[in-house]
């Protein structure tokens, strides 16, 4: 069989790796995804539990909304459609209080519900949020999470950040020199001042990126919660039709994707990758296929380091650096609901006009002391919930089918999906099954929480029940990252330039021809389109893309005065 041989060979399909392909085909290069599972997606998977109940275990919300990649790759024409809600976050809390957060298509409703709270927290959050606008919250996100890292020559006070710049820029009368050290919840203590708005914004950072008691990361805690915010939608139909509209433009501008071929080894020749050796039980036939430009990892760093490039082609301390990098910084017990009528959630009447019922909310939200109980739970003790009392077991639940007709049968809803944070399986005190021992009873405690929240959750109302936990994920999805679809947490150390490691943080490697496209490097996490964007930058930089018109760079972005390609030129 004659050889295969491509520009650039994308060593995985998931998100990452599947938008890297689609940029590169439209930039005029020949590309091949090879993708070790029947279909690629990755963390994109959406499921049908029975027969008409759709829900994604994995990634729900589409996070991306600021990307530059839905205009750039023109994601409409391959299928892509949102269904937009009109109150994007709920809060209850035990005591029977209920607030509507509202969005970005209705701030009305915050403002009504939270004027019967705390008048005075008009003006926190949701103040910034207003004042920067749809055009200021794009900017924002971008200057975050789609700028590339700076060359690591380059020096910059941190205050000259692009985030920061822009920050200063559109909210001055936010600013303070303290900014820069404050974690999320001290920042939320000095501008927000009724508990369960605290713990709906602690929450919402937590689940969204960086970790609101991490310090100097309170503005990525807040650009999270803003993704959420941001977007204030779902692809129609479940994450996984978001994942078909890339591949279908990827494979429209001509690239080729091959699953069940999963990698055993990259090639390298005199310190350059130059293409790939699939496994042996690759469905593919042929075994070698060639890079003439580049080969692109879309797994994650350990794997690529540790399984599949050979021990004799990295330095011993650099290996050992990549093995001492923790990928598990959280995991997710993802439960699914079906049931014949909606949550009646306690003071909701007050809260939400009939017209508008809330796709997320958060409850309970008594104390913002029990969002550290949790912290402490799933980062410290390493442990499902110590108890199974309210305090440690504070849920996100979500309910798409509100909005979006084909996640349930007529007659029928999907709560979906209700979380609650757990430590990875790797790391659980009690072994990797440490979780799985606990799912009926917690599922029963879950469940008896939200009857409390909403008493027509019985079980003459319930009519199904399904449950991932952190092991049930990495086993449905293998490429998952700590169990969940958004990896290790974003701490100061693990950011930008840092992320995974300094000398990875602008995408390239040691090997001359290989990059990577992964959620361990910037900005890591949740479906973005980040990634392969940032990375965009640097094979351009190098020679090995040149995109047409349709192309642009972020606004924040620095080239590397060293490289020999497209910007430098």
């Amino acid at each position: 069989m004659r050889d295969e041989r491509f520009d650039v060979v994308v060593i995985g399909g998931g998100h990452n790796g599947s938008t890297i392909a689609a940029y590169l085909a439209k930039s005029g290069l020949s590309t091949c995804v090879l993708e070790a599972r029947p279909e690629c997606g990755g963390g994109q998977e959406n499921t049908e539990v029975r027969p008409g109940f759709r829900i994604d275990p994995h990634a729900t919300y589409l996070y991306g909304g600021a990307a530059p990649g839905f205009d750039q790759l023109e994601l409409w024409k391959y299928g892509m459609r949102m269904v937009y809600y009109p109150s994007m976050a709920g809060l209850v809390t035990l005591d029977g209080q209920a607030a509507n957060m509202g969005s970005r298509w209705r701030p009305d409703l915050a403002e009504q519900s939270l004027a019967r709270y705390s008048p005075e927290d008009q003006g926190g959050t949701g103040r910034i949020f207003d004042e920067l606008g749809e055009q200021g919250s794009r900017e924002l996100l971008r200057a975050l999470f789609w700028t590339p890292p700076l060359p690591s020559q380059l020096e910059m006070d941190p205050v000259d950040m692009p985030w920061w710049k822009v920050f200063r820029e559109r909210l001055p009368q936010f600013w303070f020199d303290q900014l820069l050290d404050m974690n999320y919840l001290d920042f939320l203590d000095e501008f927000v001042h009724w508990e369960p708005l605290k713990v709906l914004s602690a929450i919402g950072a937590w689940y969204c990126g960086a970790h609101p008691a991490w310090d100097g990361m309170m503005l990525q805690a807040l650009g999270g919660t803003l993704l959420f915010n941001y977007a204030s939608g779902a692809p129609r139909g479940g994450m996984h039709t978001y994942a078909h509209a890339i591949v279908r433009c990827a494979l429209a501008h001509g690239a080729r994707i091959i699953t069940n071929a999963p990698v055993g080894e990259v090639i390298i020749r005199d310190g350059r990758a130059v293409g790939v050796r699939l496994a042996d039980d690759a469905a593919f036939g042929e075994k070698t296929i060639w890079a003439d430009k580049a080969v692109i990892s879309a797994i994650d760093v350990q794997h690529t380091f540790l399984n599949v490039i050979g021990q004799r082609h990295l330095d011993p301390s650099f290996r050992q650096r990549i093995s001492d990098i923790s990928l598990k910084g959280g995991s997710l017990f993802v439960m699914s609901v079906i049931c014949r009528e909606l949550p009646r959630y306690h003071g909701r009447a007050d809260a939400f006009p009939d017209e508008v019922y809330p796709s997320c909310v958060v409850a309970p939200a008594d104390s913002l002391e029990w969002v550290r109980i949790q912290t402490r739970d799933s980062y410290s003790t390493r442990t499902g919930p110590v108890s199974l009392q309210p305090e440690h077991l504070t849920m996100m639940i979500c309910t798409h089918d509100v909005y979006d007709s084909t996640r349930a049968v007529e007659g029928f809803h999907v709560l979906s999906p209700i979380y609650l944070e757990m430590p990875p399986p790797e790391y659980d005190v009690n072994g990797p099954d440490g979780v799985n021992r606990q799912k009926d009873e917690i599922t029963k405690a879950a469940l008896g929480l939200l009857e409390q929240l909403a008493p027509n959750m019985t079980g003459e109302n319930i009519v199904d029940v399904f449950v991932n936990t952190p092991q049930d994920s990495e086993f449905r999805n293998t490429g998952l990252v700590g169990g969940n679809w958004y990896g290790i947490r974003h701490s100061e150390d693990q950011w930008f330039g840092n992320r995974p490691l300094p000398e990875l943080g602008r995408y390239r490697t040691p090997i001359e021809g290989l990059y990577l496209c992964n959620q361990t490097s910037h900005p890591g996490g949740l479906c973005l389109m980040a990634v392969p964007y940032n990375l965009m930058h640097v094979l351009i930089e190098d020679g090995i893309a040149d995109p047409g018109s349709w192309w642009y760079p972020s606004p924040f972005y620095v080239p590397d005065p060293s490289a020999k390609g497209g910007y430098a030129s």
